[in-house]
C-alpha cells in the first residue's frame, strides 16, 4: 500500500480523534483500561507509520476537556499510561526525529504528567523530521475562549485595538500557533462528529470516518485513510477543475 501513495499529495499535517478504545474492550468483555492499553499500541504503530511515509505533523487527541467528567480510576489509569507511553518512546522518537509537542488546559493535569511532557519536549526540541502533537486537557471552544480572553487583555492594556482584530490575529493566539491547519481529520471508531477537537483549525480540512475502532487502528488502516486522501480535490470554496 505504502508504494500506492503519492509522495507529492502526501497531508502536511494529520489530526486524528481516538474513539473507540472503551467500547472495544466492552464488546470483549475486558476492563475499559485494556483498551486504553491496547489504544497506546496505535498510538505506537501510527507514529511511526507516519514517520515512515514522510507525515510532518501529526496531532493526536488525547484527553478532552469532556473527559475529565469520567470516573477518577479511569483517569488516573489514563494519566499512568501516558506518563509510561513517555518514558518508553523518549529513545524512538530521538532516534527518529520526532519533536513532541503537547496543546490544551496542561495546567489542569497531574503535576507529574506535566513534568513528564515537559521533559520530553524538552529533549525533543531540536527534532525536525515529524512534530507530534498531544492534545490533553484539550476542548476547541475552550481554546477560542482563551484565546478571545488574552486578546481581550491587550486590548485593555492598551498594546492592541479593536480594528487590529483578524483571523491572523485570533489564529495567532490558539494553542496551535506555530502550527499548519491540518490536511486530514480521521475518526476512529465509527462515530461521525468532532467532538470539539480544532474547531477553527478544520474549517477546511478533508474528514476520513471508519468503523474501526482506535485499538485496532493500525498501519494499512492509516495508509488507507492516506489513499483516500489523495483521490479527493481540495477546492478550499473555490470551483475544482472540469
Amino acid at each position: 500500500m505504502t508504494s500506492d501513495l503519492d509522495p507529492a499529495k502526501l497531508p502536511r499535517h494529520v489530526a486524528i480523534i481516538m474513539d473507540g478504545n472503551g467500547r472495544w474492550a466492552e464488546k470483549r468483555a475486558l476492563n475499559r483500561i485494556r483498551g486504553h492499553e491496547e489504544g497506546a499500541e496505535s498510538v505506537r504503530a501510527i507514529v511511526r507509520a507516519g514517520r515512515e511515509i514522510g507525515i510532518r505533523w501529526l496531532t493526536l487527541y488525547a484527553f478532552s476537556e469532556e473527559n475529565w467528567k469520567r470516573p477518577k480510576y479511569e483517569i488516573e489509569a489514563l494519566m499512568n499510561l501516558l506518563k509510561r507511553f513517555l518514558t518508553a518512546e523518549l529513545r524512538e522518537m530521538l532516534d527518529n526525529g520526532i519533536r513532541l509537542r503537547f496543546i490544551g488546559r496542561i495546567g489542569k493535569l497531574p503535576q507529574d504528567v506535566q513534568e513528564a511532557l515537559k521533559e520530553t519536549a524538552e529533549r525533543t526540541s531540536n527534532n525536525k523530521d515529524m512534530v507530534l502533537t498531544l492534545a490533553l486537557s484539550y476542548g476547541g471552544r475552550q481554546e477560542i475562549s482563551d484565546a478571545l480572553k488574552e486578546i481581550a487583555r491587550q486590548i485593555e492594556s492598551g498594546a492592541l485595538s479593536s480594528g487590529e482584530i483578524s483571523q491572523e490575529l485570533i489564529a495567532q493566539r490558539l494553542y496551535t500557533a506555530q502550527m499548519p491547519d491540518p490536511d486530514l481529520l480521521i475518526r476512529t471508531g465509527g462515530e461521525y462528529r468532532v467532538s470539539n477537537f480544532l474547531l477553527w483549525q478544520i474549517a477546511y480540512t478533508e474528514i476520513y470516518t471508519t468503523p474501526v475502532p482506535w485499538p485496532e487502528f493500525k498501519k494499512q488502516e492509516f495508509l488507507e485513510a492516506i489513499g483516500d486522501y489523495q483521490k479527493r480535490e481540495r477546492r478550499f470554496g473555490a470551483l475544482g477543475e472540469d
